[in-house]
């Protein structure tokens, strides 16, 4: 079972330790291809930008552009399984995996400077963020504080990049983020407060990156168009000893706004590289360099009221050198009752069509040690054969209003039901669960 999830830990997390010679042909590579992601950008500019320039340009603001700010906040909840499982693990969560127990799962905090919206010039910007919570087991950057740490309370460095601005070309201007970043791919993010839900997809967990190390471009080529491209280190990776092979990966895409009067954004990206560990590990694999891992993800947010808000994910995940693959989709239907009070549905189905990417890890360190191709310490539970996953979540999130010094405190329950077509729920005795899970979040400072 472990091998079947060393793919998916890949996904979402590839490391690796690379020989002298391979950091430099690396660091080359992912300049070379930064290089060329913007020049392709360039030239896809000098074609639509002449005709938009005058549409594009932004209107003066009197406003004085954003400063340097600091942010935090605190997470913290549990989640009930009605299986009471033995072991104690949710299977097919990550992040709420937890069961009958109360967690922090993350303290966070924020030091950042935004790009300008208005800045008519050049700009500058950046970001630098981290918390110390049970969600770091899954968030780690291989070779960033990803395994010094046995308890399940860890600490994660999120984002550490700069954010530049250029005017030209694009109608809109270009932005590039040099550095560690999250990813750009899906419908939901690490910081918990951006989230609509307090647990996550079968998408987020297994089909998809969390994080990269390098520059993403991102050309707003009309008002209504922007194109990505960039280069990185792969999934959840960063430079030299942070990487378990020694190939480049990157992402490329495009963004489609203001459709349907504005009410309409589709941002659809891919992410493609080598992003198993290669021989430099112990559990690595000879052709690891040479295959590539493709990560796809579109993400459309229709706006159909100023109350509801529907939210349709379409994911595709397949690793060459395994020959697997897996994918699904989610649907998000979110309504305000009240300025208090919103509700979510989250309907979803993923397919992992080799039993290679879904996996349970009670291990505090094992889906890092998977990633990073090393022996792991408890290992990791999964069927080990194609199966279908379904998951059904209604959730509220409660914010009220005039609390003083808890303002902003949000409380978010929510019921979940799983189910799949081989047992894969408490030890893979059960093909369903019930969880119903709840967390606070208190915003502070800033």
């Amino acid at each position: 079972m472990a091998s079947v999830r060393e793919i998916e830990v890949d996904c979402p997390l590839a490391t690796r330790t690379p020989a002298p010679r391979g950091r430099t042909t690396k660091t080359v590579l992912l300049a070379a291809t930064a290089a060329a992601a913007i020049s392709l950008m360039v030239g896809l500019s000098a074609i639509a930008t002449p005709a938009l320039a005058q549409e594009a340009a932004p209107a003066a603001d009197a406003a004085a552009p954003p400063g340097i700010k600091w942010s935090a906040y605190v997470e913290a909840g549990a989640t009930f399984n009605s299986n009471g499982p033995t072991g104690g693990t949710n299977y097919g969560h990550l992040f709420t995996d937890k069961t009958n127990q109360l967690v922090l799962n993350q303290l966070s905090g924020t030091v950042s400077k935004d790009l300008d919206p208005k800045a008519e010039g050049f700009d500058w910007g950046f970001k630098v963020q981290g918390f110390y919570g049970t969600d770091a087991r899954y968030t780690h950057f291989l070779g960033i504080l990803d395994t010094g740490i046995k308890e399940r309370t860890q600490f994660d460095l999120v984002e550490a990049n700069v954010l530049l601005h250029f005017p030209s070309p694009g109608a809109g201007g270009l932005d590039l983020k040099v550095g560690a970043f999250s990813t750009p791919l899906g419908a939901e993010v690490i910081a918990a407060p951006s989230n609509l839900l307090y647990s996550h997809s079968y998408i987020f967990n297994f089909g998809l990156p969390l994080k990269h190390t390098g520059a993403l471009a991102t050309l707003h080529l009309t008002p209504d168009i922007d194109l990505y491209g960039g280069v990185d280190s792969g999934v959840n990776t960063t430079l030299s000893d942070g990487d378990n092979n020694g190939a480049a990966a990157g992402i490329f895409g495009i963004g489609l706004n203001n459709l349907v009067d504005g009410k309409l954004t589709v941002l659809a990206l891919t992410h493609v590289g080598p992003e198993n560990p290669s021989l430099k590990a112990p559990l690595g694999y000879a052709d690891a360099n040479h295959e590539n891992r493709w990560i796809s993800d579109i993400t459309a947010t229709f706006k159909a009221t100023d109350e509801l808000t529907l939210i349709t994910e379409l994911n595709y995940i397949k690793d060459d050198l395994f020959n697997v693959d897996g994918g699904g989709i989610a649907q998000y239907v979110s309504y305000t009752l009240s300025p208090e009070l919103t509700a979510t549905l989250r309907a979803e189905w993923w397919r992992d069509g080799h039993g290679f990417f879904v996996a349970a890890f009670p291990g505090n360190r094992d889906f890092v040690f998977l990633e990073k191709g090393e022996p792991l310490e408890k290992g990791a539970i999964g069927p080990g054969v194609g199966t279908s996953y379904g998951e059904l979540t209604l959730g509220v999130t409660w914010k009220p209003a005039d609390l003083g010094l808890l303002d902003g405190l949000t409380l978010r329950p929510e019921v979940r039901y799983d189910k799949a077509n081989h047992a894969a729920y408490d030890n893979l005795t059960k093909d369903d669960q019930f969880t119903f899970g709840v967390d606070l979040i208190l915003p502070f400072g800033g």
